[in-house]
């Protein structure tokens, strides 16, 4: 067995906020069990699909997807801060396979990621410096978007490539499900907040920390019911495990982002970071669903999903 996959959600306030014991506790449990899954499969290398939050990626120039060929961590809410192990080698023999097959994608020599990236790879490893990794950056907030059938593309792309590699390679995807966090939309974006969205790399600390600590504010009012975000839709998200589940990645295209921002929350479009990878486990073979856990959690804003899969 080769190849394998965790898609798991984020969220920065897991050492922020406070959701009940149980709700914790069941959390914790669910990472204990990709912990066990990953050291069971000792992967070679990592291939991680993940989004960014305007801190390292700006509307100064927003690709729909971006292969980091060097990579470190921008240190938001207390993330991995500093290089990341990445194989240069390996990301630049991806990069133009996948350029070869007809999918446009860009490429970073020093690409900054943030805590929608790093954190899957802390929970399971506790840090970037250790097992190699090739992140991929999967625009996820910032409007327009590509269809949901390219990203289904691209993420075959990056399997077809790894298909018959010889390293055993672990697919992640960070991001989702459904939850609406305050992240300033462009189209209704102060001057204040358009400055952030298009030229906020490296704030002060003092303004990484103003900024953070509005989303911890509003995910303990959102708890309480008083925030004026879009609620949690688990019907919504249980619909979108079910074509994880289903191994038809072909069932992906069918998502509208108009749709999306509707039903589940304007950065419920983290999910394009699941379509990536699960259709590129998928490019690989049929798989399976080996364990899933999910949850809406308030105090996280996010409807918290965590799946592991395998090639049949």
């Amino acid at each position: 067995m080769n190849h394998a996959l965790v898609c798991m959600s984020h969220s920065p306030l897991l050492e922020h906020t406070n959701p009940p014991a149980e709700v914790k506790a069941a959390v914790e449990a669910s990472f204990d069990q990709v912990r066990q899954f990953v050291e069971d499969f000792a992967p070679d290398l990592v291939v991680n699909f993940g989004p960014d939050h305007y801190n390292g990626f700006f509307y100064d120039l927003m690709p729909p997807f971006c292969i980091g060929y060097e990579a470190l961590g921008t240190g938001d809410y207390g993330s991995w801060e500093g290089p990341i192990n990445v194989p240069t080698g390996e990301a630049e023999k991806l990069a133009q396979y996948v350029i070869d097959q007809d999918i446009d994608t860009a490429i970073s020599r020093l690409m900054e990621v943030d805590h929608g990236a790093v954190q899957p790879m802390e929970i399971i490893f506790g840090g970037l410096d250790a097992t190699p990794v090739i992140p991929i950056f999967v625009n996820s907030v910032a409007r327009p978007f590509t269809k949901v059938s390219r990203v289904r593309r691209f993420g075959q792309a990056v399997g077809e490539y790894f298909k018959n590699s010889d390293q055993k390679v672990l697919f992640i995807g960070s991001g989702g499900l459904s939850h609406d966090p305050p992240v300033p939309q462009i189209a209704a974006a102060t001057p204040e907040q358009r400055a952030l969205l298009t030229k906020g790399r490296h704030p002060t600390p003092e303004a990484r920390a103003a900024r953070q600590q509005r989303t911890i504010d509003t995910a303990i009012k959102f708890a309480a019911g008083e925030a004026d975000i879009m609620d949690l839709n688990p019907e919504w998200d249980r619909k979108f495990l079910e074509v994880c589940k289903s191994g038809n990645v072909e069932g992906f295209d069918s998502y509208n982002a108009d749709e999306m921002d509707a039903a589940a929350g304007h950065s419920s479009h983290e999910v394009r970071t699941w379509v990536a990878a699960y259709s590129a486990l998928r490019a690989c073979g049929e798989y399976e669903v080996t364990y899933e856990f999910y949850k809406p959690i308030k105090e996280y804003i996010a409807g918290f999903g965590v799946t592991t899969a395998v090639l049949r």
